[in-house]
């Protein structure tokens, strides 16, 4: 770090190695791009649309904020345009044979905004984080490693046999992070035993096929008595997207994409009744036909429309988190996301944490360009900030697994308190 005779900090230029291009780490390149901080993105996916992370994804208000202060005024305005146009309708609660159990109601400060970003389509949202970081992404690059250099910089290298030099490095590469498992080894996210099948059904097929219209607008859970259980969350887009590219970003090349419900269909482990190796092999006709096998005995409508699922859109993921989350040593090596703190997708929870991340970390990173502080208190005051809403954040999707599970299921969870 630059400093004067009296050991303040002075303005220096960063470059921001940024490993991971999901939603954290490509709202990060946003804003500081949007700052004037050079950055580039480093993404293992071959292209965009080559990861399995789920469909429909819920945005809090705090994650509405954070997209908003890292985006563009135009991606911002396709943000808006391409959200989930049904919100405000809660949650309903129904067991397997329809029969309404309860339904929760929550506040939103954002209810009576025309504007409100409620939910989005994951792989859309990944297109407008995209918007106008051409030739700062780079796909296919699967990191390996880094190395700090003498003058306090890192290296960051790659399977190809190239590498990277920057000012900092920023894990944004998910749960499974090769960076943390370089840097803290032992720091590894705790499998709850939760088994969680995602899946998508195309809206209209869903309807026609006769799914009742209380559960058409709304986020539906049905919890089956033998502890499977199932969400169904719809996704109707305010603007098809291709609409509102042509409108608002003319030229963008974005994945076109029908209104849908996304499901989640989730039991404990101890009700797999198979190894983890075995579900993780079926493909998505395989998994479907799990899933219709585990409710043959509910109600007609509901396995209806589970049939008409699109198998080449599912997969299936083990959940897993970390408890406690622990800030990194302050350093130009810097964690965002679930790099350092997995959780639950209760709620969206983990991506809307993740969007703040960016958003706080893009802060801290512009006050070192600009002379404020040193690189070393910035991470600092970033990680403590994080720590305080991320174990915030991870407590609720917490909750919300136990919830979802039911009270026979908590042998994983309980292991994590304190």
């Amino acid at each position: 770090m630059k400093a004067d005779m009296d050991g303040r900090a002075t303005p220096r230029d960063l470059r921001v190695l940024v490993i991971g291009g999901g939603i954290g780490g490509l709202c990060l390149a946003q804003g500081l791009r949007r700052a004037g901080v050079d950055v580039r993105v480093y993404e293992r996916d071959a292209a965009v649309h080559r990861r399995n992370q789920g469909y429909r994804l819920h945005i809090s208000p705090e994650g509405e904020q954070a997209l908003r202060e890292c985006l563009p005024p135009e991606a911002a305005a396709l943000l808006t345009a391409t959200a989930n146009s049904r919100y405000g309708y809660g949650m309903a609660v129904y067991d397997e044979r329809l029969a309404e159990q309860w339904s929760p109601r929550f506040t939103d400060p954002r209810a009576d905004d025309p504007d409100k970003v409620d939910a989005v389509d994951r792989v859309t949202l990944r297109y407008v984080l995209l918007a106008g970081l051409d030739g700062i992404v780079s796909f296919g690059k699967q990191f390996t490693g880094y190395e700090l250099t003498a003058d306090g910089e890192v290296t960051a290298r790659f399977a190809d046999g190239t590498s990277a030099t920057g000012s900092v490095l920023v894990a944004a590469d998910g749960v499974n992070s090769t960076v943390r498992a370089q840097c803290r080894p032992a720091d590894r996210p705790r499998d709850l035993g939760i088994r969680t099948i995602f899946g998508r059904i195309p809206m209209a097929d869903a309807v026609r096929d006769g799914l009742p219209g209380t559960l058409q607008d709304r986020f539906t859970w049905i919890m089956g008595t033998d502890g499977h259980k199932l969400g169904l969350m719809p996704m109707v887009f305010r603007v098809p997207p291709e609409e509102a590219v042509a409108r608002l970003w003319p030229g963008l090349v974005i994945e076109e994409s029908e209104d849908y419900f996304m499901s989640v269909f989730s039991m404990h482990r101890s009700l797999l009744g198979m190894p983890d190796e075995e579900l993780f092999a079926m493909d998505g006709a395989r998994l479907w036909e799990l899933v219709r096998e585990r409710t043959a005995r509910w109600d007609p409508h509901l396995r209806r429309i589970l049939a008409a699922a699109s198998t080449d859109a599912t997969f299936a993921v083990a959940v897993r988190a970390t408890r406690p989350i622990e800030p990194w040593e302050p350093g130009p090596v810097i964690p965002l996301g679930d790099a350092v703190h997995a959780m639950p997708p209760s709620g969206g929870v983990g991506a809307n944490t993740a969007v703040r991340d960016a958003a706080v970390l893009c802060r801290a990173l512009v006050a070192v360009e600009r002379g404020a502080v040193s690189l070393e208190a910035a991470a600092a005051s970033y990680q403590g900030e994080m720590l305080k809403y991320a174990t915030e954040a991870l407590n609720t999707s917490l909750e919300v697994a136990r919830w979802s599970l039911g009270r026979n299921d908590l042998d994983d969870l309980d292991d994590l308190d304190g």
